[in-house]
């Protein structure tokens, strides 16, 4: 068995991390069996290095090695892709096509976010990891395959679980090993290796002398936090090569390189509403009906005052507070609009002096009978309205403002009555 240090050598591992030896070391003790893996961890952190570490030192070492990324394949090819389909199975499908399953019988094939993968296909591929058997899109034969399955996934699998996302059977049965490499942001230690490394890589590419970083920084390249990983840190070393003429680079420069990922990264919003969110909208729609029916109690209150007394100034003096609460108070114009209707509902309410006392009336009863007066009376309307006018003006000589302040309404409503009623 080869040692890690030698494993590392062969396959471009850089790293001392102790993390980082467990994973590989797990890899070399489960190379030897047909056990399938599951490796996981950020994306970019390297987790393609796993499965071949695998397939080179097991005894498939000869067979095919062959690489899905399963995310990148569009759901409706998907099937066709792992299990090979039928001349006429489908439009466009016009030859019987193997898939990788069958193409890697006796090998290894590597299932690269393996988490993406739909419900149907995750159904198909327990299938193959139960007892090896699989069927292509449009046929009805069953087909042996003798494959190794090693899949990766940076996707919480629990969480993919629980959403009904992933199947359960398929996770245990894809994890009876699961290796896990850690985030380079856990590999300290690593990070100015691997940055070196790739300089020197680029600088021979690119036919240029090495970047060399000062101690500023190496210090800002351990403090930041990587969520890229490798594949970020690969990214800012060749830009790094590439742009700048000097060799020496400081902290300053580096920055430059360094996306700030405290502000640019975009806030999660939950675009979905909870039950709480309905409970309260309905809350909020309860409240308003509520004060809707408090308004109309109050104005059938204010009518019923109204019909007792006849008298404008004196039922607005005792029930201000109900007038204000119905019509507003915010303006003038709001106000004076709110006088005119007093003054017309009072307008149109005949009085009752004798039989028809209002202390008579029962009180459910109130509003219908509210109602039946104002349907007898409407013609009339006017006619009432320009008598009492006339009275008002009378009463106090044609001073306008008195007579306005006693039928409740401004002086500029009762002006634009004057003329209307050419008075």
């Amino acid at each position: 068995m080869e040692s890690i240090q030698a494993i590392k050598q062969r396959f471009g591992i850089i790293g001392n991390d102790p993390k980082l030896n467990r994973a590989i070391e797990k890899a070399i003790q489960v190379a030897a069996t047909d056990i399938s893996v599951l490796v996981t961890g950020e994306s970019g952190v390297g987790k393609e290095s796993i499965p071949k570490i695998i397939h080179q030192l097991s005894h498939r070492k000869h067979g095919k090695y062959i690489a899905v990324n399963c995310g990148a394949i569009p759901e409706g090819t998907i099937d066709s892709e792992l299990f090979g389909h039928e001349k006429g199975a489908f439009t466009g499908a016009t030859q019987t096509r193997s898939g990788y399953f069958e193409v890697a019988d006796g090998g290894t094939i590597f299932l690269d976010e393996v988490g993406e993968l739909p419900l149907t296909t995750q159904v198909r591929l327990l299938r193959v990891l139960e007892n090896g058997e699989f069927i292509k899109v449009g046929s009805s034969k069953v087909q042996k395959t003798n494959v190794r399955i090693v899949a990766a996934t940076n996707v919480n699998m629990f969480e993919a679980i629980k959403k009904e996302k992933f199947r359960e059977d398929l996770y245990y049965r894809l994890s009876t090993i699961e290796i896990n490499l850690p985030a380079l942001r856990d590999r300290k230690e690593d990070i100015h290796l691997l940055f070196r490394k790739f300089a020197s890589d680029f600088a021979l590419k690119y036919k240029m002398p090495t970047v060399k970083l000062t101690d500023d920084a190496v210090a800002l390249l351990l403090k930041y936090r990587w969520n890229g990983n490798i594949r970020q840190l690969r990214n800012v070393a060749e830009q790094v090569s590439v742009l700048e003429h000097n060799r020496t680079i400081n902290a300053v420069t580096l920055q430059n390189y360094l996306p700030n990922t405290g502000t640019s990264l975009p806030a999660v919003i939950n675009t979905s509403k909870s039950e709480s969110d309905f409970s309260s909208e309905r809350e909020i729609l309860y409240k308003v009906l509520f004060d809707m029916k408090s308004d109309l109690n109050d104005l059938k209150k204010l009518t019923m005052e109204l019909m007792k007394s006849g008298s404008v100034s004196d039922v607005k003096k005792e029930n201000e507070h109900l007038i204000q609460k119905i019509y507003g108070d915010d303006d003038d114009e709001s106000y004076e609009t709110a006088s005119e209707i007093d003054n017309l509902e009072v307008l149109s309410i005949p009085q009752h002096t004798e039989d028809n006392d209002a202390n008579t009336i029962d009180v459910d009863d109130k509003y219908h009978f509210a109602e039946e007066i104002e349907e007898e009376e409407t013609l009339s309307l006017q006619d009432k309205e320009l008598e009492l006018i006339k009275k008002s003006l009378e009463r106090h000589n044609g001073k306008r403002k008195l007579a306005a302040a006693e039928l409740g309404i401004s002086e500029r409503t009762l002006y634009r009555k004057i003329k209307q009623y050419d008075l």
